[in-house]
């Protein structure tokens, strides 16, 4: 079976046999970003047999979510080993491909129903490479980085890789290998020790690509040139249907970074002065090691709709007795609605002085929540910063239940907590959350 590989992907394939003068040799991260017909999967799923029969390495194949691997992502790697005509050099158990050679390929997710790393994922030293898809998914570097710390064979060189539809431009792939690193997107080539690779269908003969696909593509790319060559006021007024075309082409099957995130939870928010119409209200969610733990205030304008918040608190791994130190000198004596999960926490708290409360869950909290929001107009004051960016990054997960991701919701779960039991009464309603 013939294999058409962009160019794009060359230098990857070349990193296991580079010579000792190479920049490819102090490469030991790999970020694979593109489009639709980018190839990513197939490159890299290439990429492993080869890796793994000619080379021995030991791969953990990774997503953030993983759940049967024998039902989905085995059998995309036997076609790929079927295409490689080396069905001889492995053996298909459950959740991994067994090289004869004492290589493997090992298949795992990294979050569990609990949302804690899984115990397959602690013992890692005998593996040489580790990758990422659908590394978008991940929620934090730390996470990551720990894993990839964690790879340390020494027989062979060990490699980290990513592979990823862009997100947001808030994301951490962006922010610690882009924005750090002063790379552009859409950048091919080595910046240190990671290689970046980008490719998107336009990379790849067009008769790989089916005529219809490749006709919508293209349609959609007239779209977006049309609006690209509008000056900023005639994209104000421009036809919202061409608009659509063109941000789903350059975001979509071009692979470009979002400045905001597609389907958003909230869109009725501005950045404004903090004010005070009523008297403010806290709201407070826990975290530790890696997630923050929050502070905002708000206040509550009826009469015009609005609900102004401050970000006051964003830090993980604070103890105790730092949480009230910090409860004390923004709140003071100030009502603080509180994550209701941790009932022994707000006890210690309270009994330290904080007039803190824990607030009331229950099924369908996070929606009632949310629409009660939705209601008024969110002013953000321009210093929460953290704040801000989980306003353009909370999305649903499922739109249709009304169902938000559970990330990028510390902050605006703190606000739910603080404004939840006013605009209950508001509305006359009141539902256990």
């Amino acid at each position: 079976m013939e294999v058409a590989l962009s160019k794009k992907y060359r230098p990857l394939f070349q990193w296991n046999k580079c010579k000792k003068d190479d920049p490819l040799q102090k490469v030991d991260t790999v970020i694979i970003t593109g489009g639709r017909y980018s190839q990513k999967s197939f490159a890299s799923g290439l990429f492993s047999c080869v890796s793994a029969k000619d080379f021995k390495h030991r791969i953990l194949y990774t997503r953030y979510t993983l759940t049967a691997a024998e039902d989905s992502i085995i059998p995309e790697f036997n076609e790929k080993i079927d295409i490689l005509n080396c069905n001889a050099a492995f053996e298909t158990k459950k959740d991994r491909i067994i090289g004869h050679n004492g290589s493997k390929i090992v298949f795992k997710g990294i979050k569990t129903s609990s949302g804690n790393q899984t115990a397959a994922l602690k013992s890692l030293k005998n593996f040489s490479m580790f990758i990422l898809e659908e590394a978008e998914e991940m929620p934090n570097y730390e996470g990551w980085d720990k894993i990839k710390k964690s790879i340390r064979a020494l027989d062979v060189r060990n490699l980290s890789i990513l592979i990823l539809n862009p997100a947001t431009k808030e994301h951490w792939v962006y922010t610690e290998f882009f924005e750090a690193r002063g790379v552009q997107e859409g950048f091919n080539g080595i910046v240190g020790n990671v290689l970046y690779i980008h490719s998107t269908y336009l990379d790849l003969e067009r008769e790989f690509i089916p005529d219809s696909i490749f006709e919508d593509f293209e349609d959609k790319r007239a779209a977006y040139e049309y609006y690209e060559s509008l000056s900023q006021k005639e994209k104000d007024i421009c036809d919202a249907g061409i608009v659509k075309k063109a941000k789903y082409y350059k975001h979509v099957v071009l692979g470009g970074w979002l400045d905001v995130a597609e389907g958003v939870v909230f869109t009725n928010w501005s950045i404004g002065q903090f004010e005070e119409p009523t008297p403010s209200v806290f709201g407070q969610d826990f975290g530790f090691s890696v997630d923050p733990t929050t502070l905002v205030q708000t206040s509550i304008d009826k009469s015009r709709k609005k609900i102004y918040v401050k970000e006051l608190l964003y830090k993980p791994r604070l103890t105790t007795s730092m949480i009230i130190e910090e409860n004390k000198r923004y709140a003071g004596k100030s009502l603080i609605y509180a994550d209701s999960a941790e009932p022994r926490l707000i006890d210690e708290m309270r009994r330290a002085g904080c007039n803190i409360r824990e607030t009331i869950k229950g099924q369908g909290s996070v929606s009632a929540g949310i629409a009660a929001l939705q209601d008024f107009e969110i002013v953000i004051d321009p210093g929460s910063i953290n704040l801000i960016k989980e306003f353009n990054n909370y999305v649903w997960h499922d739109k249709k239940s009304k169902t938000p991701v559970d990330a990028w919701n510390h902050g605006i779960d703190s606000l739910r907590y603080a404004t939840y039991p006013e605009l209950s009464r508001v509305k006359k309603v009141w539902q256990q959350w």
